[in-house]
């Protein structure tokens, strides 16, 4: 029986997600030695990595369960037993064999949460701390990665990524409560574009870019900046099938 589970993590107590050698502290190594110890002997499926640091609110993965696994309601519980207080399983339901965390999604939303406020070593590995925000320049800036572009100046230089196009479909700035709020929608991401773009914003804020010089490395005419922003803050958010 194949089912998806979506769930939510701390990125701040792993070394990302991705399954490796078994003695580094990753969620997929935590979540394949959890459903092992519930004799679920299945490969793992994610809807996409998270690196180092960074969370998720809504991550998703699919895998097949043995038939005496008949009760989901249990099934979670004891899951969420196990994972607790770094993971936690928000939801699973059976779906189609034709399903697949990654190649069924069509769209990704993260989001990068930020603060003006004074530093608390409470929240620091959760948000970014800056002395001070340009909210009319980065809402106007934002907007200039909508639509599909050539991100070949927005990724790691090692990235694995042979094809850079994307597509963003809505980027939005906002302030919620004390926080203020980075989201992006697409179709996907290069290694580290995220972060890039943010960094890249927080120069505009800051003016020591421009947004010409946003729209001529969108444009893949001229490295300004290479710059990231620590990872604490970024959050996958939701995916879309």
């Amino acid at each position: 029986m194949l089912i998806k589970v979506t769930l939510s993590y701390d990125g701040s107590q792993f070394n990302g997600y991705q399954m490796q050698n078994s003695g580094v502290r990753t969620v997929a190594n935590k979540l394949d030695k959890i459903l092992k110890s519930l004799k679920i002997d299945s490969k793992i499926h994610a809807s996409g990595r998270t690196d180092t640091g960074v969370h998720a609110t809504d991550q998703v993965i699919h895998f097949e369960i043995p038939e005496f696994w008949n009760d989901l309601k249990k099934l979670k519980y004891m899951l969420n037993q196990k994972s607790l207080p770094t993971i936690y399983i928000k939801e699973i339901k059976v779906v189609d064999e034709s399903f697949h965390a990654r190649y069924s999604a069509k769209r990704r939303v993260y989001r990068y949460l930020i603060s003006t406020k004074t530093p608390s070593v409470f929240l620091t590995p959760y948000m970014l701390f800056v002395p001070s925000i340009d909210k009319r320049s980065i809402t106007e800036a934002i907007k200039c990665f909508e639509g599909e572009h050539d991100f070949e100046y927005f990724k790691k230089s090692k990235g694995s990524d042979k094809q850079s196009v994307r597509i963003i479909y809505k980027a939005r700035f906002y302030k919620h409560k004390d926080f203020y709020v980075f989201s992006f929608e697409a179709n996907g991401y290069l290694r580290s574009q995220i972060r890039m773009m943010v960094h890249f914003l927080l120069e505009i804020s800051d003016k020591r870019l421009t947004v010409a010089q946003l729209k001529e490395q969108l444009d893949v005419k001229k490295r300004y900046a290479t710059g990231v922003v620590i990872p604490n803050g970024l959050y996958l958010s939701r995916i879309k099938y």
